[in-house]
């Protein structure tokens, strides 16, 4: 990829959007310019009323690796719960805005950490058999800011969800399926074309009914969840202040959790 290429591309057909994640060379990871960018294109799709749906993927071979450890090591990148450089975009809580077009995670490849939580933030998720799932923020040493440990536990239990979160170890796609992380598994080249379906088949309804019943989803979930938003938020920003974190032992550990996740798959 040269340097001119946007670090997203979108696509629009038949009312809708594919948005995909355009750092391949740095497995999709999220630096400023991509928090930044994300955000801001679903927040100009949602408004546009040629699109009644989005889906999300990643170029090349990862869906998304999380923060850009490398740029975070070098003290360039800064955390927070929501992108601080999208600030014309309303951002409630999580990575994405307020929005009322549903948008579908189609997991091409490794979703970890940080990208780990961009899918738990998507509606509903399709997934290649490539896909992984990986929640390392401990191993990191970095807590999660955009609802992982609200969202994670929502669909696979706390125990579960402990389990992930403390081990750092990684499931498959067949895995997420068994635990309803995901919706469907299907072959790598089939991604798109099921993801594509299912958006066909949501853009063949009445717009303002498909708005609202998601709109209702959203309002029981929020009545469920949102004081679990507030309790990982200010956890967050505690352990930041106690633990004194330290950019310096990103890049180590950045690389020890690359090794890791390649043996244990590899097992």
């Amino acid at each position: 990829m040269t340097t001119n290429e946007p670090v997203v591309l979108v696509e629009v057909t038949d009312r809708v959007a594919t948005i995909t994640l355009n750092r391949p060379e740095a497995r999709n990871a999220l630096n400023r310019e991509l928090r930044s960018a994300v955000p801001a294109t679903i927040a100009r799709l949602d408004a546009d009323p040629e699109v009644d749906v989005i889906i999300l993927t990643g170029a090349g071979a990862a869906f998304c690796a999380g923060l850009d450890l490398k740029e975070l090591g070098r003290g360039n990148l800064e955390l927070g719960s929501s992108p601080r450089e999208a600030e014309t975009v309303t951002i409630e809580r999580g990575p994405f805005p307020v929005r009322s077009t549903p948008l579908i995670g189609a997991i091409n490849g490794p979703a970890i950490t940080g990208g780990f939580e961009l899918a738990l933030n998507c509606d509903f998720l399709v997934a290649s058999t490539r896909a992984i799932f990986a929640d390392t923020h401990a191993r990191v040493g970095v807590m999660p800011g955009w609802g992982l440990a609200v969202l994670l536990p929502a669909v696979v239990g706390f125990r579960k969800a402990r389990e992930l979160s403390l081990t750092g170890n990684f499931l498959t796609a067949d895995d997420a399926l068994r635990l309803g992380l995901v919706n469907h598994v299907v072959e790598h080249d089939d991604l798109l074309p099921l993801a594509r379906k299912l958006a066909a088949d949501i853009a063949g309804n009445q717009r303002d009914g498909v708005r609202q019943m998601l709109h209702t989803y959203d309002r029981i979930e929020r009545s469920i969840l949102d004081t679990g938003w507030h309790i990982e938020a200010e956890e967050g920003e505690r352990f930041r202040i106690e633990a004194g974190f330290d950019p310096s032992e990103v890049e180590r550990r950045r690389q020890a959790i690359v090794e890791r996740g390649r043996r244990q798959l590899d097992d």
